[in-house]
């Protein structure tokens, strides 16, 4: 038991002494690291970036004519000029999808939006881009 207490004891103090050695006269801590790190750090900042990421979209058309996929994503844009949209081709059909939402809820509350003008759209999981977040420092 007593050497439990000692050990303890004597680890509290190597960690505070340890820490004091870390701060400058100022009281800021200075980190001092091998300049990959940051290199890599940044690398895995810019890969993640351009990963898709699991969300939600609202499915607005799909069918096998091309020429009418185009004209609907066209009206679409028209309408809703900040919502993203996006063609993609699953044999046999031409499908505009809308939207990189995160959650189903931001993506029900959009559909709300565009059901009157797209009767038939549905919300659909997909891999999605990155939406911008509404955070302080992005409205900067």
């Amino acid at each position: 038991m007593h050497f439990k207490f000692s050990a303890t004891i004597l680890l509290l103090l190597s960690f505070f002494s340890l820490s004091s050695f870390a701060q400058n006269d100022t009281g800021k801590v200075e980190i001092i690291q091998d300049y990959k790190i940051k290199e890599l750090q940044a690398k895995h900042i810019e890969v993640n970036a351009k990963s898709p990421i699991e969300g939600y979209r609202i499915k607005i058309h799909f069918g096998s004519d091309k020429t009418k996929a185009k004209e609907i994503k066209v009206k679409f844009m028209s309408k809703f000029p900040g919502i993203p949209a996006y063609e993609k081709y699953d044999q046999p059909n031409f499908n505009i999808r809308v939207g990189d939402f995160r959650t189903k809820l931001e993506a029900y509350k959009a559909l709300k939006e565009i059901q009157p003008e797209f009767p038939s759209s549905f919300i659909v999981q997909d891999e999605i881009e990155f939406p911008e977040l509404n955070t302080p420092e992005s409205k900067k």
